[in-house]
C-alpha cells in the first residue's frame, strides 16, 4: 500500500499501542523520513511538529518503542503503529505509561 503524504503538509498521525496489552499509549506525527527511519531501525521515530525535526522516541529517557507492527487505516493517511516498550514502561513525556490518562469531559 502507498501512504498518502500528499495530505496535511506531509505528515501523518500515528496512533501508538501497546502490542502485550493493547493500551493506545500517545499519538503523534510521521513524515516520510520518519516512516522509513522506522522501518529501517525497528525503533518508532516521529517527526516534530514544534522542533521541525525526527525524534526517535526514548532517545533521552531510555523507553524507546520497539516496533512490532505498522499499520495504513482504509485511506492509507494515518498509522496505527503496535509497540513493545523497553525500558521503565513509560510512553508519555509526561511520566506515565500513556498520554491519555485524563478524562475530556
Amino acid at each position: 500500500m502507498e501512504l498518502n503524504f500528499d495530505t496535511a503538509s506531509g505528515l501523518l498521525p500515528a496512533i501508538v499501542q501497546d502490542a502485550e496489552r493493547g493500551d493506545v499509549l500517545m499519538l503523534a506525527w510521521m513524515n516520510r523520513d520518519a516512516y522509513e527511519r522506522t522501518l529501517a531501525t525497528g525503533y518508532v521515530t516521529f517527526y516534530s511538529r514544534s522542533r521541525q525535526k525526527l525524534w526517535t522516541k526514548g532517545e533521552s529517557s531510555g523507553n524507546r518503542l520497539r516496533l512490532v507492527a505498522l499499520r495504513a487505516d482504509c485511506d492509507a493517511d494515518a498509522l496505527l503503529a503496535t509497540v513493545a516498550i523497553e525500558g521503565d514502561g513509560i510512553a508519555c513525556h509526561q511520566g506515565t505509561r500513556t498520554c491519555f490518562m485524563k478524562e475530556a469531559r
